[in-house]
């Protein structure tokens, strides 16, 4: 009993500790400029200013923003359902020579640091004149990634194969069995990528920065930037573009919190 209750207060107090910077946006989202250097800081704002938020979206080209990032997010997805899937049914239900090693191959990237490649990929969308476009941010996710698609393996290798047996004698090939039948029972596995790929790359900050040159072009996260002057920052304005900007992942996360939980339950499933 002595040990639940610890264990729930620690829960509890990392809970508040991880509130803690939100609740701090939303209070400074709320404030005047004058107020947000105030010291001691207040919680609570002496004069509530909603307007910032109208000002914050019409200061930069939100919109704008929020459409760069949701075409940028929407393709990536349909790029990694698509190609995440077909390569896990790929390595989870046909046999052809090589195949574990080339998994372990596969598997084996996964302790590469991403920004080991920043520089020859960068080198290579220059050559191809993709910079400046959103096609650096968009073409690589047709290519998959190795870390979902083990757990997209994991979740194929527990559906029975007699499934693929029984779709075979039908006429089925292939991809008929991976379009017809795998997919629609993947849907769980589905939902996974479609959760973790959403969060990645509407926060991605790093990559638009590389690869995006023009205001115009500017993903939400990049945009956020443009309240940050050379003399002074708009706190005040940046957070409540801040808060805006979290508002759908935030959402995400709390429809979507059991498959967040299910995602680490399919590393460990067995066949």
């Amino acid at each position: 009993m002595l040990n639940h209750t610890v264990v729930h207060v620690v829960l509890i107090a990392g809970v508040i500790l991880m509130f803690i910077p939100l609740a701090w946006t939303l209070s400074t989202s709320l404030k005047t400029p004058g107020e947000v250097y105030l010291f001691p800081p207040t919680w609570i704002p002496n004069d509530i200013r909603w307007d910032n938020y109208r000002k914050a979206v019409t200061t930069i080209p939100f919109f704008r923003y929020l459409w760069n990032t949701s075409l940028i997010t929407f393709l990536s997805i349909v790029g990694k359902v698509f190609s995440i899937t077909l390569v896990a049914f790929s390595f989870s239900r046909l046999r052809w020579w090589g195949r574990d090693v080339v998994f372990l191959v596969m598997l084996s990237t996964m302790m590469l640091p991403p920004h080991i490649t920043l520089i020859p990929q960068f080198i290579l969308f220059k050559q191809l004149g993709w910079i400046d476009t959103f096609l650096p941010l968009i073409v690589p996710t047709f290519f998959g990634g190795p870390w979902l698609t083990f757990l997209v393996r994991q979740y194929l290798m527990t559906l029975p194969r007699e499934l693929d047996d029984a779709a075979r004698i039908d006429g089925c090939s292939s991809f008929g069995v991976y379009w017809r039948i795998i997919m629609p029972l993947a849907k769980p596995a589905i939902l996974i990528i479609v959760i973790f790929v959403f969060n990645g790359t509407w926060n991605e900050f790093l990559l638009p920065l590389i690869y995006l040159q023009s205001p115009d072009n500017f993903t939400l996260a990049l945009g956020l930037r443009m309240f940050q002057g050379e003399a002074s920052t708009s706190w005040n304005l940046l957070m409540a573009a801040s808060l805006l900007t979290m508002l759908p992942v935030i959402f995400l996360f709390f429809v979507s919190q059991r498959y967040f939980i299910q995602g680490i339950v399919f590393t460990g499933v067995k066949s």
